[in-house]
């Protein structure tokens, strides 16, 4: 008999498992909830639609923007340059991005030696992917998402850093996003609408 109320208990047990949130069931095991959206953001999303953008991305080390000049790499484009115009595809529940040279069609790409390389734009290798990090001083770095802790960098002179000589906190990785000339979205200015008594009032009076 006490064998059978055991089984019993147990089967409750699972049930109420079973039905509870997930949320709940977060609490229970003592996960946490930001290790799991970080574990998803690093897992490919096919089903999502991909998000295109085009922007420069300015070196704060080099005083000039990353260019894409095929399978060579550099930070020395000028405002507006064409080879520092890039395709930015967006593809993950997170922040991973794969980034295209608009006039060549290479992806910048780190390969295991950390080295930055250009690749053709049918080559879906996981060396061209990138974590986008917003830093505290609202600058942008690039973290190899294959090679994690590697990051996009360079010298003063423009020229790529390896992967395994960088840190987040270099202002060799920094990079500010801008868009080309011509390009910058037209954002009309917030208007805020006061509503008075008055104005209340003449609303509810209109013809609908």
């Amino acid at each position: 008999m006490q064998s059978i109320l055991s089984t019993l208990t147990l089967l409750c047990v699972q049930t109420l498992l079973a039905v509870s949130s997930p949320l709940q069931v977060f609490g229970r095991d003592g996960m946490n909830f930001s290790v799991h959206v970080e574990n998803q953001t690093r897992v490919r999303d096919a089903m999502s639609r991909r998000q295109h953008r085009v922007y420069q991305l300015y070196s704060r080390t080099s005083g000039k923007h990353v260019q894409v000049l095929g399978r060579r790499i550099s930070a020395r484009g000028e405002d507006g340059d064409k080879y520092a115009q890039l395709v930015v595809e967006a593809d993950t529940f997170g922040s991973q991005v794969r980034i295209r040279g608009k006039e060549t069609n290479y992806y910048l790409c780190m390969n295991r030696r950390g080295k930055l390389v250009g690749k053709k734009a049918s080559n879906r290798s996981a060396d061209c992917v990138f974590v986008e990090k917003v830093l505290e001083n609202h600058y942008t770095a690039l973290m190899s998402a294959r090679y994690e802790g590697w990051y996009v960098g360079f010298t003063k002179r423009g020229r790529p850093r390896r992967g395994p000589h960088t840190l987040p906190n270099q202002q060799d990785v920094h990079f500010m996003k801008r868009f080309p000339p011509g390009e910058q979205p037209d954002l009309q200015p917030f208007r805020f609408t006061t509503v008075s008594k008055r104005s209340k009032r003449v609303q509810d009076t209109e013809p609908r």
